[in-house]
């Protein structure tokens, strides 16, 4: 096999506050030294589902749409963006995304939009009927990314 001279320039870091991103980013910073490479980093919050307020449909109750809720959790998440990005001080430069939809799509739109060479992102390490419930947000990631996607494998207690 020739060697390809494979270098990751722009990576991608997929993140949320949960541990299993701790170990990605740790990977993150390590690839990012190696290949002086820029970084993005990626947070998504679902949408707010008006269901979590309490309505009931079946009562005839309306939802109520709280958008302080969502206003708080993208404060919050850029809050955590920003601190991470201080972890990447070494690097080119260090992009932020801060997106509210679904993760898997922002994730992907993210990557491509920022032309990524490389995904990096924890996996939750969920098995059986958790993990048919949720649904893989990784193994989604790595069907439809244009890229190498990286995921790093660690149990995340939620």
């Amino acid at each position: 096999m020739e060697n390809t001279n494979l270098k990751f320039k722009r990576i991608l870091v997929a993140v949320d506050d949960a541990p299993c991103s701790e170990k990605a980013i740790l990977y993150a910073k390590e690839m990012a030294d190696a290949f002086h490479a820029s970084v993005a980093l990626v947070t998504v919050i679902p949408p707010t589902s008006p269901t979590n307020f309490g309505a009931d449909p079946l009562l005839g109750q309306q939802p109520v749409i709280v958008p302080e809720v969502s206003e708080m959790e993208q404060e919050n998440a850029q809050k955590y963006l920003e601190k991470i990005s201080r972890e990447f001080k070494d690097s080119n430069e260090v992009y932020l995304f801060n997106r509210i939809g679904s993760i898997k799509e922002e994730i992907l739109a993210a990557a491509q939009e920022w032309s990524a060479d490389l995904i990096i992102m924890g996996s939750n390490g969920r098995t059986g009927f958790d993990h048919f419930i949720s649904g893989s947000v990784s193994e989604s990631v790595i069907r439809k990314a244009t890229c190498p996607v990286l995921v790093v494998p660690g149990k995340c207690d939620q």
